[in-house]
């Protein structure tokens, strides 16, 4: 294994030979069937490309990989790469830039050090954290986003991310077109894929679609509680009750999906669970599958869709050739196939609209049944909103999941109805969840019987 990464690493420090880039140049140095009328090829093209953009790769796993190699290789030399995940035995079978020995580290550092000792004068940056972690000075950095994520949630934060960055010229309201970040997404279940090009503030952003996203399996409380008959039942047993009550890791701690030591202490109480009920098949990866939500995810895949992504990337930076407009499915379950369509901006979108979001209830309502509106909404699909409000010129928080001192303090909100919170018809509800950077402001309606 040493001894084959040794005979693929280069010398990081070579200069271009020549012919090294001769295909590249054969697309920006001329024109062909498919260029639209506005490219001009020209020679600087290609300097402009190896030394001037900045792209960010979100993802370092299956998709991650493929994005990393397939850039660096078209001659992308400025990339950035963010990935909190550290590497397990079972990403080796198909995240091909890591190695036995990896096992452990960070993703995005090993994948840099990889693809910058194979690919000479490539220089990737990783940043082992959560991209909620940088701010909008980091992201306005970078020429164009692509991800390659397997979360939802973070696919509509760097969504929001991208929108709250823009900026509209105050006497025409024209949006800035210097301001927009495009977005290229792609994503695998299985053996389906997808990808798609996002200019924020143009077209259908990632909130416009959510309606596209599978839902996520959910078991019945009952049935987990009392009458559990599959593997998985166990399993949510630990996360969803036992979590809570026995606070293993302190009163704040929430789970992590990517923390051995929380999959560890789920998965031993879910194997007692099994045990007592004599159910088979719980594993460590199982856990982690549930826990996270995890689709077993097919290499052949990865590779289609990381190279449309990657194809997209340089035509969006090169202007070669008209981007995709905007969306692609692919499906080769049975047989292969592909289609393009159109995707539609949601007029009522949450991130992308600019229209004031509006929350009809009576005031009868619990506050309770308004969280749950909000998270179980196809329109919304919140995690864990938190809500706050101004009553008489003073603000209020009606509930917060976090810290937990506050959560304990507002809790009794819950069961109290609006009216009897001091809400009125018209007033302001200032909602923060983990699926955007930015807090939603709503306005409340109220109905009558």
């Amino acid at each position: 294994d040493s001894l084959l990464q040794e005979m693929m690493e280069v010398d990081s420090s070579a200069t271009d030979w020549p012919g090294r880039w001769s295909n590249i140049s054969k697309i920006l140095e001329r024109r062909g069937p498919l260029t639209p009328p506005s490219f001009q090829p020209s020679p600087d093209l290609l300097p402009f490309l190896l030394e001037n953009i900045h792209v960010l790769v979100v993802g370092a796993g299956g998709l991650g990989c493929e994005l990393l190699k397939n850039l660096a290789m078209m001659g992308f030399r400025n990339i950035s790469v963010i990935d909190m995940d550290t590497i397990d035995l079972s990403n080796l079978n198909r995240q091909f830039l890591f190695r036995q020995k990896d096992v452990g580290r960070f993703k995005a550092e090993v994948a840099a050090e990889f693809i910058n000792n194979r690919i000479p004068l490539c220089k990737v940056t990783p940043h082992n954290c959560k991209i909620q972690d940088f701010d909008e000075d980091f992201y306005r950095g970078f020429h164009l986003v692509v991800c390659g994520l397997d979360s939802i949630v973070a696919r509509r934060w760097i969504n929001g991310m991208l929108l709250s960055m823009l900026e509209w010229d105050d006497d025409t309201g024209e949006l800035d077109k210097s301001t927009i970040v495009p977005l290229v997404d792609g994503g695998t279940e299985g053996f389906k894929g997808n990808a798609r090009v996002i200019y924020p503030g143009v077209n259908a952003c990632i909130d416009c679609t959510l309606d596209l996203f599978p839902p996520q399996v959910n078991f019945p409380l009952c049935t987990i509680a009392h009458t559990p008959r599959l593997p998985e039942h166990c399993v949510e047993y630990s996360r969803v009750l036992l979590w809570p009550k026995e606070k293993p890791y302190g009163e704040e701690t929430t789970i992590d999906g990517d923390d051995p030591q929380h999959i560890s202490w789920i998965y031993e109480k879910a194997r007692e669970r099994a045990e007592q009920f004599g159910i088979q098949g719980v594993t460590y990866r199982l856990t982690q599958g549930v826990v996270k939500h995890i689709i077993p995810a097919v290499a052949s895949t990865n590779a289609v869709i990381a190279a449309a992504c990657a194809t997209e990337v340089f035509k969006v930076v090169t202007s070669c050739c008209n981007p995709l407009n905007n969306y692609m499915v692919f499906n080769d379950s049975e047989g292969i196939y592909t289609y393009v369509y159109e995707q539609e901006k949601n007029p009522d979108c949450l991130a992308c609209s600019k229209v004031p979001q509006k929350l009809e209830f009576l005031p009868t309502t619990k506050l309770q049944e308004v969280l749950d509106h909000l998270m179980n909404s196809p329109m919304y699909q919140m995690k864990g909103p938190g809500v706050t409000t101004s009553i008489g010129g003073k603000n209020k928080t009606l509930y917060m999941q976090i810290p937990a001192s506050i959560e304990e303090a507002t809790r009794k909100n819950l069961k109290l109805s609006l009216a009897e919170l001091g809400l009125s018809d018209g007033c302001q509800l200032v909602v923060a969840d983990t699926t955007s950077p930015a807090a939603v402001v709503f306005e409340l309606k109220f109905k009558t019987d």
